[in-house]
């Protein structure tokens, strides 16, 4: 069974989008999202630098287009299972069909300027704690009022909170944690930090009209998979303030019968997640059209 998935934020690198912009009518689809959504998607997917792209308003829809895109180029796919890591909830709900491509690109850039203008209330961040063990690190981060704003499992968990907590958190790492790594992200996603930004999602998300999901859509709320449309938007709205749950989702793979997971573009979070965590699963991340033959063949074995 395969299930495919989306990345989140931090995922995105400069120029990641400019050899998907060669295939065909894929120039043509970005213009067109872009103008949905008054943002030029292929400027900052092309020639922004790193520091452009970081913007939340700027990374969120970039990402979902990416992963749109990228998906669409692999022809018709029918996964066993679908999942996204934070925004990248919404790129699945796509390809679940529960938002069409505009709506889903219309959501996310609501959703990014909301973040965005939360995040500028207090100097927040979030970083990544490779190694150690959660019974160890969540009190720890607890002692130094951090959240666990990401519990991705396979020895990783993410730290959200302001500047100075993140530099204590460097300064006097959890027992058995070998680095602390800064992500290229904007605020502190994922907390309570995050608290403004749902009231405009909630209202963003009235005007949409969902279907219910064509195949199991696996939430980050709890692992659980979701078979309505409305509960995914409205998970989608409270999701924003509330820890991303990614070992739960992989553990629903594990029970749903996973045998390979594809990670659209920009590929490779968590497909390095999955290789350490989904034992004996194929695992495939696409970061270049290069990699298209690829997932096809993987898709036609297992999907």
């Amino acid at each position: 069974m395969l299930v495919l998935v989306a990345p989140g934020q931090g995922a995105q690198t400069p120029g990641f989008l400019t050899p998907w912009l060669d295939l065909p009518g894929a120039a043509d689809r970005v213009a067109a999202w872009s103008d949905a959504i008054g943002l030029d998607l292929a400027h900052y997917g092309t020639k922004a630098d790193a520091e452009e792209i970081r913007d939340t308003a700027v990374a969120q829809p970039l990402l979902v287009a990416a992963g749109l895109l990228s998906f669409g180029a692999l022809g018709e796919v029918a996964p066993g299972a679908v999942a996204g890591h934070s925004v990248g909830e919404i790129t699945a709900a796509a390809f679940a069909g529960v938002l069409d491509d505009t709506a889903a690109l219309t959501l996310v850039r609501k959703r990014g300027l909301a973040m965005a203008e939360a995040a500028a209330i207090t100097p927040t961040g979030m970083s990544a704690l490779l190694g150690g063990d959660p019974a160890t690190t969540l009190p720890h981060l607890e002692k130094l009022g951090l959240t666990p704003a990401n519990v991705n499992g396979a020895g990783q968990i993410v730290a959200a909170g302001t500047l100075e907590q993140l530099a204590a958190l460097e300064a006097d790492k959890p027992e058995g944690v070998r680095r602390v790594v800064p992500l290229k992200v904007a605020g502190a996603f994922h907390t309570h930090h995050m608290a403004p930004a749902v009231d405009k999602l909630a209202e963003a998300a009235q005007g949409l009209a969902p279907a219910d999901p064509k195949v199991p859509y696996v939430s980050n709320k709890d692992g659980r998979a979701v078979t309505a449309g409305d509960e995914v938007v409205s998970r989608l709205v409270g999701q924003v303030a509330n820890p991303v749950r990614w070992d739960l989702c992989m553990e629903t793979f594990k029970e749903l019968g996973a045998t390979a997971l594809i990670e659209v573009c920009p590929g490779g979070t968590l497909t390095g997640i999955a290789k350490r965590a989904l034992p004996g699963v194929a695992t495939l991340a696409l970061k270049t059209p290069d990699d298209l033959d690829a997932a096809r063949d993987l898709i036609a074995e297992h999907a």
